[in-house]
């Protein structure tokens, strides 16, 4: 049995063309690290709030980064 590669995988990742940067608004920021900081206490409620705040904060529109793909 030969091993497939996923479809739309290149064969050759090292030659895969670069992914865009996304850069995050000031409070995307504010709340991917809060997340990380939550995380890093084992305080699983708290990075819950900060995904359900981040994303409610996209969905808004107030975000003035662009959408990471």
């Amino acid at each position: 049995m030969s091993a497939q590669r996923p479809e739309g995988q290149p064969a050759r990742p090292e030659l895969a063309p670069p992914e865009t940067q996304f850069t995050p608004c000031g409070p995307c920021q504010h709340l991917t690290q809060a997340e990380a900081e939550a995380n890093a206490a084992y305080d699983w409620s708290k990075a819950t709030d900060c995904r359900v705040l981040l994303k409610r904060h996209r969905a808004a529109g107030e975000c003035s980064a662009p959408e990471p793909v």
